[in-house]
């Protein structure tokens, strides 16, 4: 009898257990509803850094975050265009986020504890990991960071670089000025009239500022970092499956590169493949776009769309393109990175 009765018990936890996962498979989507409904993605881009979302000479966004709209909207739609762009400043981007104009940041937007528990928002997966770091005119003779003591230093209001800035010259009692922008252009425009000495902000938007310098040569990268800043997709709290496609969108992207998936191949590679891995991530088999209520085929169309990470990488802002940044922390965990993609089965 007591054997009966643990089985019985066993029964019960399982059915419970089934139960409860049937239910919440069964949760709507407010976000994912109100995306289909309009039939497009709203997407929350910077208003102009180059390498993340520039606007082209044709008024065509171009980037790392534009792309992963393009991307995130390919998963849900099978079509890359369905997304519209809304250039959004820092000061801005998470009151527009709360307030329902966008669905998704893609915004060069780090992941911090009190943006996760106090905005109302969550931060979903890293997609890029970078840190704190100032440009200097390259004739100015400044090597390292607290020799600008007295230094007139650009920021962006609404950033985490105005408080990296102020704690480290605090930390080496070393004045400086600051002179806070809502943008980074308006920034860019200042250290290059001269009203600046330096800009203070993430490395790779400095790269960036460098390339579109009217002579890139005059200005230097001090290679001093002082922060970590891991930016993240930013969403709405209380949407679990709309947190689950984006955080699982975000993971396709490295796992391709991962198993050498590209927008090229991946045609082949769905139709030939006998990776268990391959084959799941590409939709043979249909139970990850189960999950997520997407299409069977979700990560195979954002891959076609857009590329592996890698591939969005090395378009976007790698050594061959004018922002020229080096992948450092951004090569994969087997490269000697810190992307991993989490186990998609």
């Amino acid at each position: 009898m007591f054997q009966r009765g643990l089985a019985a018990a066993f029964i019960l936890a399982c059915a419970t257990v089934t139960g409860a996962a049937m239910a919440q498979s069964n949760i709507p989507s407010p976000t994912l509803d109100a995306i289909r409904a309009r039939g497009a993605l709203n997407c929350g881009v910077g208003t102009g850094v180059a390498g993340f979302a520039l606007p082209d000479s044709r008024g065509v966004w171009q980037g790392l975050d534009a792309d992963l709209c393009r991307g995130l909207a390919a998963a849900i739609f099978n079509d890359p265009t369905k997304v519209r762009f809304i250039p959004l400043s820092s000061s801005t981007r998470f009151t527009a986020l709360g307030s329902g104009e966008v669905d998704i940041l893609f915004r060069t937007s780090t992941q911090t504890m009190l943006r996760d528990t106090t905005l109302g928002l969550r931060h979903v997966t890293t997609y890029f990991y970078d840190g704190h770091g100032f440009i200097v005119r390259a004739n100015a003779g400044v090597t390292r960071v607290r020799d600008m003591a007295g230094a007139t230093i650009c920021l962006i209001q609404g950033t985490t670089n105005e408080q990296v800035t102020a704690d480290y010259f605090r930390s080496v009692n070393v004045p400086f000025q600051p002179v806070v922008f809502e943008r980074t252009d308006q920034a860019a425009a200042a250290l290059s009239a001269g009203r600046c000495d330096s800009f203070g902000t993430d490395a790779s938007q400095l790269a960036a500022v460098r390339s579109t310098m009217p002579r890139p040569a005059d200005w230097t990268v001090l290679p001093e970092r002082f922060s970590k800043e891991p930016y993240g997709a930013y969403i709405r709290r209380g949407d679990d499956n709309w947190h689950d496609i984006v955080r699982w969108f975000t993971t396709a992207i490295i796992e391709a590169e991962e198993q050498g998936v590209t927008a090229a191949n991946a045609e082949e590679q769905r139709r030939t493949s006998t990776n268990p891995n391959t084959r799941r991530l590409l939709g043979v088999t249909p139970e990850l776009g189960q999950s997520l209520k997407l299409d069977p085929a979700w990560a195979y169309n954002a891959i076609r769309a857009i590329g592996n990470y890698g591939e969005l990488y090395e378009r976007t802002m790698g050594e061959a393109t004018p922002v020229a940044l080096p992948r450092g922390p951004n090569r994969l965990h087997t490269n000697g990175g810190l992307l991993y993609a989490l186990p998609m089965r």
